[in-house]
């Protein structure tokens, strides 16, 4: 199954790094700053894209402190969603962050293919985990 993943490691522990994936305020500073998001699990969330263009929304499927986070992905378009999850791995060193986006062969639509790698090249755009650590690192350990 084609899935478009990411990971970085962040010199801070997990406790450090999860602060800013389980609330709303943690989430806007680093992943979009007009996320709206009931951050507890089957609280709907919804954001602009990358391109400001689309929506995106979906619901919080798994809240695990310190662990987990995983988000349905539905964009405008779709029939289903795919899936956002992000996993803190401690080391030691601090803290490997994993961001997998899977589903696409799901979603609907008969040229998901080409979805996935929109999402490859976004990822490496956006570096979504690049701006995680600089927010992480500026609040300091």
């Amino acid at each position: 199954m084609p899935e478009v993943t990411r990971s970085l490691e962040i010199p801070a522990p997990p406790s450090a790094v999860w602060q800013w994936l389980s609330t709303q305020d943690g989430l806007r500073r680093w992943l979009s700053p007009d996320l709206v998001i009931d951050a507890r699990i089957g609280g709907a969330y919804q954001m602009p894209g990358g391109d400001g263009e689309i929506q995106i929304s979906g619901v919080v499927l798994e809240l695990v402190p310190e662990g987990r986070l995983v988000l349905s992905w539905l964009e405008e378009g779709w029939v289903h969603p795919g899936r956002l999850v992000i996993t803190l791995e401690p080391t030691r060193q601090g803290t490997l962050v994993h961001l997998v986006h899977d589903g696409f062969a799901g979603i609907g639509k008969p040229d998901w293919e080409r979805t996935a790698e929109a999402y490859e090249r976004g990822a490496d755009k956006h570096q979504v985990l690049r701006r995680l650590a600089d927010v992480v690192t500026a609040a300091g350990v």
